[in-house]
């Protein structure tokens, strides 16, 4: 899982890295885009604002100055070559190129063109390219509008602004009256040719008039480098720290694993869950406490090799510790060949389900005993186990005690040494109960008394029960078990299948003739 968010912490960084990039190369194709819609409109009203100044000095010329000189003739000449005349003065068509030419000259991306389809006979032909013949067409059949081109480049804009030249009166008198005027049948308002300006502006100039905008825009892309770059290392060092934290976690976990199989389930989750404090502390309680001891262990050590006996007691202890977790027990402590186990603590159902849970789990243990018994005796092993077991309840103090380096959890009080002096009356094989503990449990159990007995620290009289079987759920079957010299007698009836029942009666009956044969012989 670790593994796998790491990843996806890398994928994000990358993603954002890769958006982070595209926006910062999109940044120029926007700062472009503005800049040309902004050189467009510009170039369009420079055009049209130099457009509308030529159009208004021409037609002051040609109103003020040629139409006076005309309407009162004199020394002055109004013609186009007027430089070869002393004392004559151009025609407005003269002068328009002639300031186009001016301007032209002192403005480097301006141009202008003064052209007709119909000039003077000793003037060469116009050339007029696609635009302007389209431009002239459509201005010959509406002269109210102004026709324009722009064109956008890489490096460069420009507009091409083309306005109409209409026939004044003077222009008229003149136009049909002059011998080198190809048309003589102009009238006023007609669209004798076109203005033309065009304007080009480069890119560059537009871009250095936002030095600030594209300085503040350099910055930010530093700054979105530097915070990919940044993003960048922090999930590297977040991957690092997750694979050392996977690794301490796998080793955490690994010594957690080791730790629970010296403490009891219970206790490790209520410490790793933080439900209890590792700290000296005790709690007065009820609990039901149970102690089983093997029965002659000592002897039996003397007999086996120790390599076996090991072999044994941990398969023994293995099978009654899982009996024990399944009924909820807390397993206290392993005491040679004795076992401490207490309900109540740190879980408790009540004290009467507590107290029915442990006789349960009593009678399991030596149901699953009787079972290991015959396996061990298939195996060759003569005399195995046979435990005794006692159960108490009572009030008891119950937590950590030792010192604050070294604890140990568990229980401590006269009722827990009653439990073990219960054990050491019990029959092997056999669950000797108290009273106290018999008033939890009557109704699930059948059971008789035992004489009374009484132990140093419990003023009472302490009545035990011994557990005959279990009538309840799923231990109500009897299970049958005795030994003694000559003897070694298991039957658990809820095993028994009826194809077997027949059998198991044969025998039984068989073992009653013979040993009815035994006596009746010692009798003779």
């Amino acid at each position: 899982m670790d593994t796998e968010n790491a990843e996806n912490l890398r994928s994000r960084g990358v993603l954002t890295g890769v958006l982070i990039a595209c926006l910062l190369l999109a940044l120029p194709v926007a700062v472009w885009l503005d800049l040309t819609h902004l050189a467009d409109a510009a170039l369009r009203r420079q055009a049209s604002d130099l457009n509308s100044v030529i159009k208004s000095v021409r037609h002051y010329y040609a109103a003020n100055v040629v139409g006076r000189i005309l309407a009162h003739p004199g020394q002055v000449q109004v013609i186009h070559d007027y430089e070869t005349v002393p004392g004559a003065i151009p025609i407005p068509a003269t002068l328009s190129l002639e300031l186009g030419k001016v301007i032209g000259e002192q403005q480097s991306n301006i141009s202008y063109r003064f052209v007709s389809d119909y000039p003077f006979a000793n003037r060469a032909p116009h050339q007029l390219d696609g635009f302007e013949r389209d431009a002239l067409a459509a201005l010959r059949k509406d002269a109210s509008e102004n026709i324009v081109s722009a064109t956008a480049g890489l490096f460069s804009d420009s507009v091409r602004l083309v306005s109409p030249v209409t026939m004044a009166p003077a222009c008229v008198a003149c136009h049909n009256t002059h011998p080198e005027s190809p048309k003589t049948d102009w009238k006023v308002g007609e669209v004798r040719g076109i203005q033309e300006v065009t304007i080009t502006q480069p890119i560059a100039a537009n871009l250095f008039s936002f030095k600030f905008l594209l300085a503040y825009f350099a910055l930010a892309a530093v700054c979105g480098v530097s915070f990919v770059a940044m993003q960048r290392r922090q999930a590297d060092k977040i991957v690092a720290m997750n694979k050392e934290l996977e690794t301490n976690n796998d080793f955490l976990a690994s010594l957690s694993m080791k730790i629970s199989r010296y403490i009891p389930p219970q206790i490790y989750k209520s410490i790793f869950s933080g439900q209890k404090d590792v700290t000296i502390h005790t709690e007065r309680k009820k609990l039901t406490i149970f102690f089983s001891d093997i029965q002659n262990f000592t002897a039996t050590t003397e007999r086996l090799q120790p390599e076996l006996i090991t072999q044994l007691l941990n398969e023994y202890f293995t099978e009654m510790s899982e009996i024990a977790h399944r009924y909820g027990g807390t397993i206290d402590k392993f005491i040679g060949d004795a076992m401490l186990i207490f309900f109540g603590d740190p879980e408790t159902k009540g004290d009467r389900a507590d107290a029915q849970a442990c006789v349960r789990m009593a009678w399991a243990m030596q149901r699953r005993l009787a079972e290991l018994n015959s396996k061990w005796r298939a195996a060759g092993i003569e005399q195995p186990f046979r435990a005794r077991m006692g159960i108490n309840s009572g009030y008891c103090n119950v937590g950590n005690f030792g010192s604050a380096d070294r604890m140990d959890y568990t229980i401590i009080g006269a009722e827990a040494n009653l439990a073990a002096r219960l054990q050491s009356i019990a029959e092997p094989g056999g669950i000797v109960i108290s009273y106290e503990t018999y008033a939890l449990v009557s109704d699930i159990i059948a059971a008789r008394t035992l004489p009374s007995i009484t132990m140093k620290g419990i003023s009472r009289e302490v009545v035990p029960y011994v557990i005959d079987h279990l009538r309840d759920g799923d231990e109500q079957s009897e299970v049958v078990i005795e030994k003694m010299p000559g003897l070694d007698f298991y039957l658990d009836t809820a095993a028994v299948t009826p194809a077997d029942s027949d059998k198991i009666r044969t025998v039984l009956l068989h073992a009653l003739s013979s040993l009815e044969r035994r006596e009746v012989k010692a009798a003779e």
